[in-house]
């Protein structure tokens, strides 16, 4: 190579290890390319940098977003280079994004896969269509207005360069039919014995499962296509505290370091986690929540209506792992009574009387998922490479190769929450360390733009009353339980027994007899806790004598209060109809019955579907 062509194919690594070799020590062992260097060897000096560079970058010892920005750029260097080579044996992408009502989620999903192309060019592009990225959008709303507008997305991001196309309900039960009836029975509660009048809200898990033969139906090279499964609330970015607030920020090249994983390791499934809002149900942070609401009205009681607002002080970011979940010890996390500030989001100099009117805004929120006081915040740790043994899919994000296809999300006919983790135990039992947890998680937003009423969420019903609103997630909250229910039974049926078998029937009822009163314990604890923790708070909002009782502007956030403490009331109270679905024996019976049966014949559907893809 002459120094002519190695000059403008290096600049942004020369420019990157000029600038930062004295910041950055590392860097500093690593010396400038020379014009005799090949561009293969150019391209293993990029590999060399990224990790180096993005170390530095999550540090907090350098400018972030002047690193981020050289980041990006090698990795789009090196692409080029790569390009001009004859061989590019790296994995193609074809992605599965299920969306049911919710056309601003998946805007804000196929505007982030777009950033993400733009900003790291894995796999280059022709003609300005990025060639290695497949984008499928598997249809399954209700509402005919939504689907027409999901396709209008696609369209426009298939104008936009991404190789996105829609998966609608008449060409899922096509392909569905096209099976062999007698396949079609073995796998109707992993796919859907939905009539074609009704071919939609079929679940998540379904319609993800669905979208797995038109993954087979595109796919070119098997050994060397990839499957990554998405969520519509998800996005291809993470975030970062700061002293201003959350930045969002597109700093992890997913494609790449996925890639890479599978090229260098025997690994057929690989999973992510989520940031930003927490990825289990309200019906598991009621307690916490109150906690912290709770030690809101504490600190606004202790101040003066006119002062200027208190509660900007320093972010916290380490929240700990599944601090939001009021079980977490269930899971194996260290459980905490500590409660967390909240920060106020207001800018510029306002009093306490305008943050209690935001604040106060945002608590109906919580009952579709957002918590004010317990985001996650991305950590870099040991960076993107490094894995770790799994035992949870996180159904908006896990990645499978062909042999992975073989391990699908089972049970979906039921409709319960906790379906990635009861699939993730059964899995790691069966394939150990082939099943790996990686840390490139996905940002997850419970709300749009559209408000609360404005994006689908199945098991939560929202209803207009004069000024107040209704919210009812009793169908969530009792899913959560039988959810809860079905995983702990299945993680100790997969401690106990072979996950290769069929489960013996008087194994199953054993256990989950001994998990159903253990939970029941634990739910009805918290049940307790919830009650008394929602006296508290009403106290001392409106029974304490507080200035906000006597402050004019805030009668409408006392309202949104009153209607947030009714809501937890009529969700978790004693009268509510989850908890009373919950208490009834002959409920439970029911629902055990279908556990049980769906946990027999987990082998048996196993073996049908991995005749599909074999």
């Amino acid at each position: 190579m002459t120094r002519r062509h190695a000059q403008p194919e290096s600049a942004c690594l020369r420019d990157c290890l000029a600038r930062y070799r004295h910041v950055i020590p590392e860097l500093a062992a690593i010396a400038e390319p020379s014009a005799d260097d090949s561009p293969l060897s150019l391209i293993e000096w990029y590999e060399r940098c990224f990790p180096i560079v993005e170390k530095a970058m999550w540090s907090g010892a350098a400018d972030f977003d002047a690193l981020l920005n050289c980041y990006q750029s090698l990795f789009r260097e090196q692409e080029d280079l790569i390009q001009g080579q004859p061989v590019d044996d790296r994995h193609d992408f074809i992605m599965s994004i299920p969306v049911a009502d919710r056309p601003a989620h998946l805007q804000a999903c196929l505007e982030s896969i777009w950033q993400l192309c733009r900003r790291f060019a894995y796999g280059g592009s022709t003609a300005g269509v990025y060639k290695r990225i497949a984008v499928i959008v598997a249809e399954d709303s209700r509402e005919q207005e939504n689907v027409q507008r999901h396709i209008a997305l696609v369209d426009e991001y298939r104008r936009r360069g991404l190789q996105v196309l829609h998966f609608g309900q008449a060409e899922q039960y096509e392909l569905l039919h096209a099976l062999p009836e007698d396949q079609r029975a073995e796998l109707g509660s992993i796919l859907t014995t939905l009539p074609q009048d009704k071919f939609f809200l079929k679940g998540q898990a379904a319609n993800r499962n669905l979208s797995y033969l038109k993954c087979l139906q595109l796919t070119g090279d098997s050994n060397n296509t990839l499957y990554y499964m998405v969520d519509s609330d998800e996005s291809f970015c993470v975030n970062r505290q700061t002293e201003h607030g959350e930045q969002i920020v597109y700093a992890l090249n997913y494609f790449h370091a996925i890639d890479k994983i599978f090229r260098t390791t025997d690994i057929v499934m690989l999973t992510g986690k989520l940031v930003g809002d927490p990825p289990v149900s309200p019906a598991v942070m009621a307690v916490n929540f109150l906690d912290d609401v709770i030690a809101f009205f504490t600190v606004l009681a202790q101040s003066r209506q006119h002062e200027v607002c208190r509660f900007h002080q320093a972010p916290t970011t380490e929240t700990g792992d599944a601090a939001y979940h009021d079980m977490a010890n269930l899971f194996g996390f260290a459980g905490g009574t500590n409660t967390y500030p909240y920060r106020c989001r207001l800018d510029g100099e306002h009093d306490h009387a305008t943050c209690l009117a935001d604040f106060a805004a945002q608590l109906d929120a919580f009952f579709f998922g957002v918590h004010l006081t317990r985001k996650t915040w991305f950590r870099y740790q040991d960076g993107a490479l490094d894995l770790a043994p799994a035992r949870t899919i996180y159904p908006g994000n896990y990645i499978v190769n062909r042999e992975g296809l073989r391990y699908i999300i089972p049970f979906g006919h039921l409709r319960l929450r906790m379906s990635g983790p009861t699939a993730g135990r059964l899995i790691a039992a069966e394939i150990g360390k082939r099943f790996a947890s990686v840390n490139l998680p996905h940002l997850h937003r419970r709300t749009s733009t559209g408000g609360l009423g404005g994006e689908f969420r199945p098991g939560v019903e929202l209803e207009q009353h004069r000024e107040r609103q209704i919210i009812d997630l009793s169908d969530e909250f009792e899913r959560q339980f039988f959810g809860d229910l079905m995983l702990f039974t299945a993680e100790q049926l997969a401690a106990d027994a072979d996950v290769n078998k069929p489960f013996p029937e008087a194994m199953v009822t054993d256990v989950i007899e001994r998990k159903e009163q253990e939970l029941l314990g634990v739910y009805q604890q918290k049940h307790v806790e919830i009650l008394e923790r929602s006296r508290r708070l009403r106290t001392l909002v409106f029974e304490s004598g507080h200035w906000w009782l006597k402050e004019p502007r805030s009668e409408a956030a006392l309202r949104n209060v009153g209607a947030f403490i009714d809501n937890i009331a009529g969700n978790f109270g004693d009268r509510s109809r989850a908890w009373r679905q919950i208490q009834s024996a002959g409920h439970r019976a029911g629902r055990k019955r279908q556990i049980v049966e769906a946990l027999m014949n987990y082998r048996s559907e196993r073996n049908a579907w991995e005749r599909i893809v074999a």
